[in-house]
């Protein structure tokens, strides 16, 4: 994610021409016969979620989505809601949450106890309820790469947070930044150490196509050194500013090739596909999550 979502986090293919791909907003792939989810990140209207949040989700609903990804669970509620309320909320509006974004921090797990602290199996148990299939830690918290020792700490970490997850049938994730492809501990990437210090059936990558690009890293690579590691993939699409930095925009319109990546990624195995946007360039939040959609649908996703 951009700069701004970080600051926020930190307070809290190659082509397969004609293959026509659908979404559980309708299609599969028809060479793989998969099941292809197409959500949308509730951050790209997070202002609009923060004002109303039952509109903002009905208009949403209205545009075609089916399926959300919080990013918003704080004191036990979503958006303000308990878990039992945000379920009925998205149920009534025809919504499923198949995955949300909440930070695993270091002290979310007690090493005198060889478990978790109760705030975070609170956030799993009603990440079940709600149905969810990833739970996906978005940030990391820059102690854990301040040596390689707590590094590795963190990413028994990980393991030991999917194997929690896998009991009630989910699975844990992490979804990047542009951190992990430039920092490096013992002459190792953060991104290598975790895709090799991980075990692939208990850690999820989410890859996001953004985030990466402003490092200089390559999907396309990402993809093919590590096939099978994205079930989940955050497909976002960057311009340059005047200043020198990077924004995301709207799909296909960027310098990332967003319609490959995607394209190599359901190939691999990519089972949910969330879109990301979170600067708008002049225009309001909900009117560029409709103008992604209806790119998502001319390339056949949706």
């Amino acid at each position: 994610m951009t700069t701004t979502r970080r600051d926020f986090l930190r307070t809290a293919a190659f082509a397969l021409a004609g293959t026509a791909l659908m979404a559980k907003t309708g299609c599969s792939t028809g060479a793989a016969n998969r099941r292809i989810t197409l959500a949308v990140q509730l951050y790209c209207v997070r202002e609009d979620m923060q004002r109303d949040p039952q509109g903002s989700l009905e208009k949403l609903a209205n545009m075609g989505y089916t399926n959300v990804e919080h990013a918003n669970y704080v004191n036990h509620q979503f958006y303000g809601w308990e878990a039992s309320e945000f379920r009925k909320v998205l149920d009534d509006l025809g919504l499923r949450m198949p995955s949300g974004h909440t930070v695993l921090n270091p002290d979310h797990y007690n090493d005198s106890t060889g478990d978790f602290t109760d705030e975070w199996k609170k956030l799993v148990d009603d990440a079940a309820y709600m149905g969810q299939e990833y739970v996906i830690s978005p940030w990391m918290n820059p102690d854990m790469y301040s040596s390689y020792d707590n590094f590795m700490w963190f990413m028994d970490v990980f393991n030991k947070c999917g194997e929690l997850c896998q009991k009630q049938g989910m699975r844990f994730g992490y979804h990047n930044h542009d951190f992990e492809f430039r920092e490096t501990l013992n002459g190792e990437t953060l991104w290598d150490l975790i895709m090799n210090n991980t075990d692939a059936d208990k850690v999820v990558m989410q890859l996001d196509t953004g985030n990466m690009y402003v490092a200089g890293a390559k999907a396309k690579e990402v993809l093919a050194q590590y096939p099978g590691r994205y079930d989940n993939i955050h497909i976002k699409d960057m311009i340059e500013r005047e200043d020198g930095g990077y924004e995301s925009c709207l799909l296909g319109q960027g310098l990332v090739p967003v319609r490959e990546i995607l394209d190599l990624a359901v190939d691999s195995g990519t089972e949910l596909v969330v879109i990301e946007q979170e600067a708008y360039q002049g225009k309001t939040p909900m009117e560029r999550m409709e103008e992604n959609l209806e790119v998502m649908r001319s390339w056949g996703y949706a």
